[in-house]
């Protein structure tokens, strides 16, 4: 059985290097998983520190997918397991899903965060984690296949690796609708929602991978920042816009989203199942058919997170994960959709009875002393938003 993830290093010019990550999990779209994240890490670490390392490269091997999100089948089989045992830790979870989340979180931080510049390739399937993994990175390339989601309402979930930040960064109040809708975004549409830089077509990629090693790079990041820039934006098509259904419904989402309350904005997004846009009835189906404790959830997080740093988003997101595989539904999403495959999940509660109270009781309160492992989470010296977000 091969690597799921392979790391390699080329010779570039002025004795410069260029470090490759390739996602190669194809079967599983590139599902991460814990031996994934913790590999990831530890180069990142490495390269960090290596004055050779000039740019590193983020890609999947596969034309299918970039990254479907986290191995769900492996955290509910570790949970599972977890509680025919009883080995949980006050109510947190398995040890395997405490780690995960904490890796995985850890890692998209130090993306974010990280000294170089990190070129991300995101063709086809961009979801959940993997979007995490994309949006994370200085340099972020979206093609004619990229479909980026945060899907998690559809799973009992919300959506996490930084989601409560990004979304609130998106135009208007489309980050909310994405995320209660768990529509798909193409090129067009993610470069507008600031959730990629640029749109090169998939048959450049092995052409710009060659340019970077034959590129003369500089000590310097900020120098190298830019080097990578034009020869991305010298690759980018301006062919035909295509169909951008976030852009073009821009107005309608702001007055569904803008409404006071998430019963009344609930009601308004399910009520598009009318619309005869294919986009917005699909959005409207899945959060009709989803979770309606999740739409509660993510429109309380990205309230609360509104006005919070990037650390402080990771580690709020670290409690609510925890809370929502234990008190919410999301090994109930899992079951249905991959573990049974019947698509008919047991949800517990309907937006009727979704309140402040019951949010706040359930997912929100602080962990206590000594169970949080994000605490020690470095305050970044980059600050993301300088990077893409401004």
């Amino acid at each position: 059985m091969s690597d799921p993830v392979r790391f390699d290093e080329f010779e570039a010019k002025n004795g410069r290097r260029i470090a490759m990550i390739t996602l190669d999990a194809e079967k599983r779209l590139n599902a991460i998983s814990m031996h994934m994240v913790s590999g990831i890490r530890q180069h990142l670490v490495r390269w960090k520190n290596d004055d050779r390392v000039a740019v590193v490269v983020l890609h999947a091997a596969s034309e299918r997918a970039f990254c479907a999100g986290g191995d769900l089948r492996e955290m509910y089989e570790a949970e599972a397991a977890s509680k025919s045992t009883g080995a949980t830790d006050g109510g947190l979870g398995s040890s395997y899903v405490r780690t995960f989340f904490e890796h995985e979180y850890r890692l998209d931080y130090e993306l974010h965060t990280f000294p170089k510049p990190v070129l991300c390739w995101g063709h086809g399937i961009v979801m959940g984690g993997g979007l995490g993994l994309l949006v994370g990175c200085s340099h972020r390339v979206v093609t004619e296949s990229s479909q980026l989601s945060m899907p998690e309402i559809s799973i009992g979930h919300f959506p996490d690796v930084g989601g409560s930040w990004f979304l609130n960064r998106m135009p208007g109040k489309t980050g909310l609708f994405v995320a209660l809708t768990g529509g798909a975004l193409g090129a067009e549409d993610a470069i507008c929602a600031k959730l990629a830089d640029y749109r090169i077509a998939q048959g450049e990629k092995q052409l710009i991978l060659n340019r970077l090693v034959h590129q003369a790079w500089s000590a310097k990041r900020d120098a190298n920042d830019v080097l990578l820039a034009r020869i991305l934006q010298s690759a980018q098509w301006s062919g035909g816009t295509k169909q951008r259904p976030l852009h073009e419904h821009c107005e309608v989402i702001s007055e569904l989203c803008s409404r006071e309350s998430i019963g009344e904005i609930y009601a308004g997004i399910v009520a598009l199942e009318r619309s005869p846009d294919p986009w917005l009835q699909a959005g409207a189906r899945r959060l009709a058919q989803g979770y309606a404790g999740s739409a509660g959830l993510i429109y309380a997080l990205l309230r609360r997170a509104g006005h919070l740093s990037l650390r402080d988003v990771f580690r709020l997101e670290y409690r609510v994960a925890l809370r929502s595989v234990i008190h919410g539904q999301f090994l109930e999403g899992i079951r249905a959709l991959i573990i049974d495959k019947d698509r008919r999940p047991r949800w517990e509660r309907s937006i009727d009875n979704v309140t402040p109270e019951w949010i706040g009781q359930t997912f929100l309160s602080p962990l206590s002393a000594g169970q949080d492992p994000l605490d020690n989470l470095e305050s970044s010296v980059r600050n993301p938003d300088a990077k893409t977000w401004s």
